[in-house]
């Protein structure tokens, strides 16, 4: 396995080694982690999180696949442009096929599937997408920065520029609302960066001035009106358009860009992404590319980093650990055990022969919400002791008592 240097004792890399939450093998390869079975609750955890939110917020969730043809990407414009960052092609069947670097084109390709008209629009088409590209070897840091992620992705397909800016608007909505979720607060936690492009500059950008001038129009109108700080930044644009990014930093102060919300005049041209107007004439639409949590993997290092590893409940990989005092109190532990699983909850039992002390000090470092003692005075009054990272000590819990106020939290996320 590869060594990390000596780190922050908050840096994600170590506190990810002693939480047990993810790990990188020279033999798999650079900057493709492995996830264990706790690092892999708190990415499902997430997934279902966004997943939920978005389908609520009206998006289609959809599932496309990892690989496709190079010509899919020469059409697009990506193949050659982004050609450094994208993994050499895969000759099958005298085809050349490439590992995806992007979404887009897929969700294309799904639109295009069947005639549109304006009724089906705005039509958000998302996805929980896993990415390949090859990161230069001294870019890769952790989770930070790595050759394979998935990406809480979506393209939304709009009538018109005032549609994308409205679709715009709700998913600035949408992030501000996950970040609520954490904690994070906007100005300190994050911020709005509006990145542009150099229409002078037709190699690196798509030469249409008065698309790029609309668009960055509309783009610092939403941001405008959110009454919202934000900083502009020359250059920083991708080929096809302008767009926000919502930029955080981590504990070795480098900014980093988490999510993104952009404008796309170029794949309707390229794609012929058209739709039936009401006066039956066959309209260009205008896509809007945006991400509501980023790539899962340097979400996760950010959240790492954010709560020191003391996760909120609903994100802890063990949620509860039941201490029996000796092993006398096996039985009513393993019975405590079995009734917290039973509803869900993630559960432990320590059946070691250490004494309580070492257990729950164990138990703290490694971060877990909810410690459950079970001694004599429990076993005999049929009552729980509870030691509860956030609330301290409770006692003379029933484990009914307990079960009900963990699935409350539990479920509303706090």
């Amino acid at each position: 396995m590869n060594e990390e240097p000596d780190l922050n004792k908050n840096d994600h890399r170590q506190l990810g080694k002693e939480l047990g939450l993810f790990v990188f093998s020279d033999i798999v390869g650079k900057g493709l982690p492995l996830w264990t079975a706790k690092g892999t609750t708190i990415r499902r955890e997430l997934e279902r999180f966004i997943v939920d939110e978005e389908i609520r917020r009206g998006y289609q969730h959809v599932c496309t696949p990892d690989l496709a043809k190079l010509e899919l990407y020469q059409k697009s414009g990506h193949y050659p442009y982004f050609q450094d960052s994208m993994y050499a092609p895969i000759e099958i069947d005298e085809e050349k096929y490439m590992l995806r670097p992007m979404t887009c084109p897929h969700h294309f390709e799904l639109y295009l599937s069947a005639p549109r008209s304006y009724r089906e629009l705005p039509m958000r088409i998302a996805e929980l997408a896993k990415l390949y590209r090859y990161e230069q070897s001294g870019e890769l840091a952790g989770l930070v920065r790595v050759r394979s992620f998935c990406l809480a992705d979506a393209h939304i397909i709009c009538k018109n520029a005032d549609e994308a800016k409205n679709e715009t608007r709700l998913a600035l909505d949408l992030i501000d609302f996950i970040a609520a979720k954490f904690k994070l607060k906007q100005g300190k936690d994050y911020w709005y960066r509006l990145s542009l492009g150099d229409c002078t500059d037709d190699k690196k950008y798509y030469k249409d001035d008065q698309s790029w001038d609309e668009a960055e129009t509309k783009l610092r109108e939403v941001l405008q009106e959110r009454q919202a700080h934000f900083v502009e930044a020359a250059n920083e644009a991708a080929f096809y358009g302008p767009k926000i990014d919502i930029q955080m930093r981590d504990l070795r102060g480098k900014e980093n860009t988490a999510f993104t919300v952009q404008f796309d005049f170029v794949m309707p041209k390229r794609f012929k992404l058209n739709y039936v107007d009401a006066d039956g004439r066959e309209k260009e639409a205008i896509v809007i590319h945006r991400s509501s949590i980023g790539a899962i993997e340097r979400f996760i290092a950010f959240l790492i980093e954010h709560y020191a590893g003391n996760f909120p409940l609903w994100l802890t990989p063990v949620q509860v650990r039941v201490l029996p005092i000796g092993e006398a109190h096996f039985d009513y532990a393993k019975k405590i055990k079995q009734e917290l699983a039973v509803h869900d909850i993630r559960v432990e039992l320590d059946e070691s022969g250490e004494s309580l002390s070492k257990k729950i000090r164990n138990a703290k470092t490694a971060k877990i919400p909810y410690l459950v003692v079970v001694g004599d005075k429990e076993v005999k009054e049929n009552k729980l002791t509870i030691e509860s990272r956030d609330k301290g000590k409770l006692e003379n819990l029933t484990s009914e008592q307990l079960i009900a106020d963990l699935r409350v939290e539990i479920k509303e996320r706090k």
